[in-house]
């Protein structure tokens, strides 16, 4: 009986995970913008055929960009709730969110272009 409990509570977890998912996807502009950026980027990827190793620094690239990004939902979010008008602390924290990001994105697209650069430029 404790073996189902835990089975349900794992198919749980993915059940509210992929809800959240589709949240952002709806309603944060950005979420659309990384995934509309990982559509193209797999696209030129299997369009040039990178190598193995290629495709995992991509992915692990684009993996990063995700979790920063829904990280960075979740604390706009959070933040929001816990402190609805502007506080210089409250808009600090979501700067820092937002910085975190940014980061993710830049190694991203320093990943893409030392990835995709032999392809199209030698």
């Amino acid at each position: 009986m404790h073996m189902g409990k835990s089975r349900q509570a794992f198919g749980r977890a993915f059940v509210v995970a992929f809800k959240g998912l589709g949240f952002a996807l709806r309603n944060e502009r950005n979420v659309q913008l990384h995934f509309a950026s990982t559509i193209l980027v797999y696209a030129l990827a299997f369009y040039v055929k990178v190598s193995r190793i290629d495709l995992l620094w991509l992915s692990s690239a684009i993996a990063l960009v995700w979790v920063t990004e829904l990280l960075n939902t979740s604390i706009e979010q959070l933040t929001n709730l816990v402190h609805p008008e502007h506080h210089p602390v409250a808009g600090r924290v979501k700067d820092l969110a937002a910085a975190a990001v940014l980061l993710a994105s830049l190694y991203g697209i320093a990943v893409a272009i030392l990835i995709f650069y032999p392809y199209f430029f030698s």
